[in-house]
């Protein structure tokens, strides 16, 4: 049964900001390296097949990027879960097999989002920008929680009922420094060539660059709103506890 939850503090845009790059940092090599392996060979299948052409394999290649996003996504959610206590206990594979569940989950919550954040975002704007900042940790809800796709909308909302607003400003500031990422990145690639390998590698390199920042940073957003009602679980499934010890037999009688 999912716990109640009612906010024990207002977060902080700057604490957030500041955790989400601190975790950057201390698992540069694990985020980046699988965020190549994942990203590059997603866009080598999804380029290829959409090169192809034809609707099918078009489509294809788009369920090809959802589903290495979803992987990416619950890969760092259950990295972050894994160093709540200070260390990295878990290799990068460990934490790969723990995320593949959740794949599907998140790309039905993926989908979703994605509709109603674009028709809200024909009514004006407003509305759009409102559920991407209540519904901005649902993604870690589902790998943290199990919960089901529909599920973590209600679950994200209650979350961020009370701190709105600095949920919003957490999401702007990444926002900014992604777009910023890529503007340089942009930059530097046009003087290498103006053709679509320049493009395509330039690409890559922002995507690998930036995609763990935004995932970082919704995750610790999850982790500080739902304080205690978070599950204590493991990233990767620990040991099951060892049994006891079979009671001494018995003394027999006189």
């Amino acid at each position: 049964m999912e716990a109640t939850h009612t906010p024990a503090k207002r977060i902080s845009v700057g604490d957030v900001i500041s955790e989400t790059f601190t975790i950057y940092g201390q698992n540069f090599g694990a985020l980046i390296g699988s965020a190549l392996v994942v990203f590059v060979v997603v866009g080598l299948l999804a380029g290829i097949l959409k090169a192809a052409g034809g609707l099918i394999l078009v489509l294809l290649a788009a369920a090809i990027r959802m589903a290495g996003n979803a992987l990416y996504v619950g890969f760092v959610v259950k990295l972050i879960e894994d160093t709540r206590d200070g260390r990295r206990d878990f290799g990068v594979g460990d934490l790969f097999s723990a995320a593949a569940p959740f794949i599907l989950p998140l790309i039905g919550f993926g989908i979703l989002f994605g509709i109603a954040v674009t028709v809200g975002f024909l009514l004006l704007i407003v509305p759009g920008l409102i559920l991407i900042t209540f519904w901005s940790v649902g993604a870690p809800a589902i790998v943290v929680e199990g919960i089901g796709p529909i599920d973590a909308f209600g679950r994200s909302w209650r979350l961020v009922r009370g701190n709105a607003w600095p949920v919003f400003g957490v999401l702007v500031v990444v926002l900014l420094i992604v777009i910023g990422i890529g503007i340089v990145l942009g930059a530097l690639a046009t003087p290498i060539g103006d053709g679509e390998a320049s493009t395509w590698i330039a690409s890559i390199i922002s995507t690998t660059l930036t995609a763990p920042i935004f995932a970082i940073a919704v995750s610790v957003l999850y982790f500080e709103l739902a304080g205690p009602s978070a599950p204590e679980a493991s990233a990767v499934s620990a040991p099951a506890s060892q049994p006891p010890p079979p009671p001494p037999p018995a003394t027999p009688a006189d």
